[in-house]
């Protein structure tokens, strides 16, 4: 998963909640211009503490883990949605 992925899931549900980016973004200090770089993969960098901050707030959990060889679900899905 990438910054863009990730921006596109903290999109998706910061809709799905019915909030607007400068309402998620004043209840967590951030900017609406920062949540919107993240939403569209627009910043460079993103601190992790952002991120957790984000994903809390929005029911979302952050998960690392070991990378494999073999495609994720979500890698296998884009790759049937672009075909």
């Amino acid at each position: 998963m990438d910054l863009n992925e990730i921006g596109q899931l903290i999109c998706k549900a910061r809709k799905s909640r019915k909030l607007s980016q400068g309402s998620l973004g004043a209840q967590l200090g951030m900017s609406r211009a920062t949540i919107s770089g993240i939403e569209n993969g627009t910043v460079p960098e993103i601190g992790i503490r952002k991120i957790l901050s984000l994903c809390a707030a929005l029911g979302l959990e952050l998960l690392a883990q070991e990378k494999t060889k073999r495609p994720t679900l979500q890698q296998l899905m884009r790759e049937q949605h672009h075909a």
